[in-house]
């Protein structure tokens, strides 16, 4: 394989959990594709549609030429139109077929990924005709495909790999965005801090600090006296962070210490995925 080492750890990641996709939905019958999923909206098969999708885009293929239903009321924005369109142009395949295009596309996946050979920081197309470095995409697509891979495990009872490669990316990324959901989003006062301690498959303690400008910042050292500890297990962080439940809804799986305004306002607003 010629691929950069920077991207073995994405590809790897996301090769992982699209493998266990497949084996989650193999087996499957017909009524199966058409379960509830955490995903708001989403079915079964709408969640595989999406998967492949997104990963024959990344192959370079051209997006469907399809017209969305007017119903569709839960689409209110151009990003969530433009991942509507590769789910609802499958809404109606039979199980046969969507497991047959999925093994297609592990098929061309692979083949890809073992000919690969541009750099990281190559430009490639990203959603809405914006653009994007290879490194960013490939990054993205191993945090999408863990995160989706979950909603399918949750909805078709099967729990598994929540420490798996993709897990770890999953973590990196949500914790990105933490810096602006609890400085600029909760409005955390400037000069004060906030400890997330999770435990769990995947365990860390992050601490998100206001400078005197309000700008917030991530580090992994403990802080003496912050205005706010929450604390969780890994599968709820993910849950929350990624849209899939209320704080509300797992109350009892969180622990919040401190000023406790504060730390509902950050729960709040603790969804980051679009």
């Amino acid at each position: 394989m010629t691929l950069h080492p920077s991207l073995q750890n994405y590809a790897d990641a996301a090769t992982h959990s699209i493998e266990a996709i497949s084996e989650l939905v193999k087996p499957l019958a017909e009524g199966e594709w058409n379960r509830r999923t955490p995903c708001p909206w989403w079915s079964v098969r709408d969640i595989v549609s999406h998967v492949i999708g997104m990963e024959c885009e990344m192959l370079g293929d051209p997006r469907p030429i399809h017209t969305l239903p007017r119903d569709l009321y839960h689409v209110q924005s151009d990003f969530a139109r433009y991942m509507e369109m590769q789910v609802d142009v499958r809404r109606h395949h039979t199980a046969p077929e969507m497991t047959s295009e999925l093994e297609y596309v592990l098929i061309r996946r692979a083949r890809h990924l073992r000919n690969e050979s541009r750099a990281p920081e190559t430009t490639v197309r990203a959603p809405l005709g914006a653009e994007q470095t290879l490194e960013v995409a490939y990054n993205m697509r191993a945090f999408d495909l863990w995160v989706h891979e979950q909603d399918l495990r949750a909805a078709l009872g099967q729990p598994g790999n929540l420490d798996s490669p993709g897990a770890l990316i999953t973590r990196d990324v949500l914790l990105t965005a933490l810096p602006k959901v609890v400085a600029k989003d909760a409005g955390a006062p400037p000069n004060s801090a906030v400890v997330l301690d999770v435990h769990g498959p995947v365990e860390f303690l992050r601490t998100v600090r206001v400078d005197a400008e309000g700008r917030g910042s991530i580090d992994g050292s403990p802080s003496l006296g912050p205005a706010v500890t929450l604390s969780m297990d890994w599968e709820t962080y993910v849950r929350l962070a990624c849209g899939r439940v209320r704080h509300t809804a797992v109350a009892d799986r969180i622990k919040a210490e401190g000023d406790q305004e504060l730390a509902t306002a950050i729960l709040d607003h603790f969804a980051v995925t679009p």
